[in-house]
């Protein structure tokens, strides 16, 4: 159960940073009472100040859930590998960046350190 939660903290942490690209922190000082429910005014600058405080909770309460069970090294290392891949395939699919082959390569290769990561911390045990 641990690697689920390592990997909805994974999940968060990319949302998260999608939400810090979208962020305008100089459009928040104009926001006010009478326009930050506004579709066209005040969402555009909310909702992402919004997702960056929630997916930032989320992704730290299930990331300190796993690291319970699981080295913190090793939880660490299969987060960060986790969302850098997330973060890529959110990349593609959403915002139509090409992809390499050698970033095909690469991402291979951290799935596999993440798979060795995870059965070499299970066999310790």
């Amino acid at each position: 159960m641990a690697w689920l939660y390592v990997f909805i903290a994974a999940v968060f942490e990319a949302a998260w940073t999608f939400s810090l690209k979208f962020m305008r922190f100089s459009d928040v000082k104009t926001l006010r009472f009478t326009n930050f429910y506004k579709v066209a005014e005040g969402l555009p600058i909310l909702v992402p100040f919004l997702g960056y405080i929630l997916f930032g909770i989320g992704n730290i309460y299930f990331f300190s859930i796993a690291i319970k069970q699981v080295p913190t090294a090793t939880a660490y290392a299969v987060w960060t590998a986790a969302t850098l891949i997330l973060i890529k395939f959110a990349e593609i699919v959403f915002f139509k960046q090409r992809i390499s082959f050698a970033e095909i390569f690469f991402m291979l290769m951290i799935m596999t350190g993440i798979m060795g990561l995870k059965f070499y911390g299970t066999a310790m045990k």
